[in-house]
């Protein structure tokens, strides 16, 4: 089981958070936290190409859950509550065949038991939009009691 995120974001702890994850697999980084923002970033390699060699669009979906799922959690107190995820919709916009995909999340609503996130993806190189997507997550209540033992 994995640490609750620290409730201060500093890059590294939330990089260690997210170690033996489907992110770390696909090589994701975040590398930037902001107030309702989160910014990170996937390599388009071997681990995230479908088979015409283009960027797998569950990959990005991957990518737009991870920042949307971390950046939500930030914004709750992690030993009293959760975030889990309702929907996630994603539009395909252009095709990547290298380099890096950066996600940009930010909140679009924080509620006390719903959030939005909307993430816009983007390749590093050329700053073109590749894919579009939202997450809406739900605000749990986690049981009392002694907290997991990670």
């Amino acid at each position: 089981m994995n640490p609750a995120p620290p409730t201060s974001p500093d890059l590294a702890q939330l990089n260690a958070w997210c170690r033996n994850t489907l992110g770390e697999h696909l090589g994701m980084e975040i590398t930037e936290v902001g107030d309702r923002l989160l910014k990170g970033r996937m390599p388009v390699d071997h681990r995230t190409h479908q088979p015409m060699g283009l960027l797998h669009g569950g990959a990005s979906v991957a990518l737009a859950e991870t920042l949307g799922s971390i950046g939500a959690m930030l914004q709750v107190d992690a030993q009293k509550q959760a975030c889990v995820g309702l929907e996630i919709n994603a539009n395909h916009i252009k095709g990547v065949r290298s380099g890096y995909v950066v996600g940009e999340a930010r909140a679009v609503h924080v509620g006390r038991t719903t959030q939005v996130w909307e993430i816009r993806i983007t390749h590093e190189e050329t700053d073109a939009l590749v894919c579009i997507s939202r997450i809406t997550m739900a605000v749990i209540d986690l049981p009392a009691g002694p907290a997991p033992r990670a």
